[in-house]
């Protein structure tokens, strides 16, 4: 499995972990990763440590995070991203809506 999920042990933190390619293959894994808890995180963090790769359709997988955790006021962190991935994010403008750490 190359998404990796983890709550905290409150239950208020989902950690969702992506090894290796974050694309289209990977729709399917990540939606079912946070779609039906309950109850439902009150924030979001996704750790890139292990991804080598991010397309568009994982920054579209990243919107729909976003979107379900509440929009605008959505506490979603993507962290330990790689510079490869951290360039993307930047060309995307990702970081004026998600807090990339």
């Amino acid at each position: 499995m190359s998404v990796h999920t983890e709550t905290s042990q409150e239950g208020k933190k989902l950690t969702i972990s992506i090894k290796g390619r974050f694309d289209f293959a990977k729709h399917q894994e990540f939606r079912e990763s946070y779609e039906n808890l309950q109850p439902k995180p009150e924030s979001f963090e996704v750790d890139l440590k292990d991804a080598t790769y991010l397309d568009s359709s994982a920054l579209g997988m990243l919107l729909l995070l976003r979107d379900h955790a509440g929009g605008d006021t959505a506490e979603v962190q993507v962290v330990n991203s790689n510079s490869d991935v951290r360039k993307i994010l930047g060309i995307s403008n990702f970081e004026q809506i998600f807090d990339v750490a």
